[in-house]
């Protein structure tokens, strides 16, 4: 995972951590004496290796109960592996559990000292970083409020603020992050590209598929406490949706596609798909309706085309589509079930069908996944899903200039009342 003249930062060698489950606390002490087992043993994390780099970005994903926390509590020292090891080099610091290492009844400015020495921080340290710390967390006279009176967004906001600037060599990250406004998320997202851009290597543990893909070098996916999957940020989001879609199928048997028909011009349906099969997609297009290509300018109506087949009779089958930029962000998605527009199939049929809409994007590339599933998501039946199926280029405005992702339609009107 790093080339021999990196320096890791964060090493784990064969690490398992399991846990005993006891129904009751009495049951504890009772084990003692009757030298019986009285408990049950979860396997958290199973044999897992890997190297974190200065400068590098891990990903780690999974569903809820994959491991990811724990994973997190071995890195952080919090609790220690069964078997394996953990090495560090340098400090590391981050964000696991709101809350942890704060005193409820001091307020935040007390609390900056208290938690930064559990980070490894000196007194020293701690006098020249507090007015810093304080300005980055945005509590003002808050501060000198007792903790326990803060939401949890405004602990984020200290906690946050204390880990960066424990000057760390690795920073670990994890969903805590989420419970912060939009505009000291954007804060915090920046501040972490910042502190990647100086050499510092970050573990980042999230549900938010976007900030995965974006801020990524490599991703991690966990499932039932094991390692199924490490590669780019795209297969590693794509991979975590077939765990997503096949509950009970075992993670690395995941990898085999469905085999769908082939259909010229769309390799994707053969390298990028998978899927149970009783209806598939055979063929997509996209089309501008002034263009005629996949080449469109912004605004323009464009049709996305699809080519079905059933091997057998289907009712409520649901056709989506998912567009992303170039970063892999989701940018817009839609499905008939969300129309109210359903599909349904006899034994045999072959059928076409368009999504239409204008194309209100910026300029730039795109790509579209699109899926056969049944209500609204892929989750509990996923037919056939064709990952980056398609794509296209927004190239040119259909009116007025704008800067971004989209086109919002504004308009201006002088309010009543208002000097002239």
């Amino acid at each position: 995972m790093t080339a021999q003249n990196e320096t890791v930062m964060i090493r784990l060698d064969h690490v398992s951590k399991h846990y005993r489950i006891y129904h009751r606390q009495s049951d504890r002490l009772r084990e003692l004496f009757v030298r019986r087992k009285l408990h049950e043993e979860k396997l958290a994390v199973q044999d897992i290796s890997l190297n974190l780099a200065a400068g590098q970005v891990l990903g780690v994903i999974g569903r809820n109960g994959a491991g990811k926390s724990t994973l997190l509590k071995l890195v952080m020292g919090v609790v220690l592996p069964d078997q394996g090891s953990v090495s560090l080099n340098g400090r590391v610091t981050g964000l696991l559990e709101l809350g942890t290492g704060f005193n409820p009844e001091l307020p935040g400015y007390e609390n900056i000292a208290f938690n930064a020495a559990l980070l490894g921080m000196t007194p020293a340290e701690v006098a020249d970083q507090r007015q810093a710390i304080i300005d980055f967390s945005e509590l003002g006279d808050v501060i000198h409020h007792p903790v326990r009176t803060y939401s949890s967004g405004m602990t984020m906001r200290l906690a946050f603020s204390i880990a960066i600037h424990a000057r760390p060599a690795c920073f670990v990250v994890d969903e805590a992050l989420s419970v912060g406004d939009a505009h000291f998320q954007q804060k915090c997202m920046n501040r972490i590209k910042q502190f990647r851009a100086s050499g510092g290597a970050i573990l980042f543990v999230s549900h938010d598929m976007n900030a995965v893909k974006v801020l990524c070098d490599q991703v991690l996916v966990l499932e039932q406490g094991r390692a199924v999957f490490t590669g780019s940020p795209d297969d590693a989001v794509n991979f975590y949706y077939r765990l997503m879609a096949d509950m009970e199928t075992d993670a690395m048997s995941l990898a085999a596609p469905l085999p769908p028909a082939p259909a010229a011009g769309t390799d994707a349906l053969a390298n990028n798909s998978y899927g149970t099969g009783e209806v598939r997609i055979l063929g997509a297009r996209v089309v501008g309706q002034l263009s005629g290509s996949e080449i469109l300018t912004s605004g323009e109506v464009a049709d996305f085309d699809f080519d079905l087949a059933a091997d057998t009779a289907m009712n409520s089958v649901t056709l989506g589509i998912m567009i992303r930029d170039r970063l892999g962000q989701d940018i817009y998605g839609t499905n008939t079930y969300f129309l109210g527009r359903p599909l349904s199939f006899e034994a045999g049929e072959r059928a076409s069908f368009a999504i239409r809409m204008a194309m209100n994007l910026g300029p730039g590339l795109y790509t579209v996944t699109a899926a056969l599933h049944d209500k609204d998501n892929h989750v509990s039946k996923c037919y056939h899903w064709c990952d980056n199926l398609l794509q296209f280029q927004v190239a040119g405005y259909a009116g007025p200039h704008f800067d971004g992702l989209c086109r919002l339609e504004p308009s201006l009107h002088r309010l009543a009342g208002s000097a002239r």
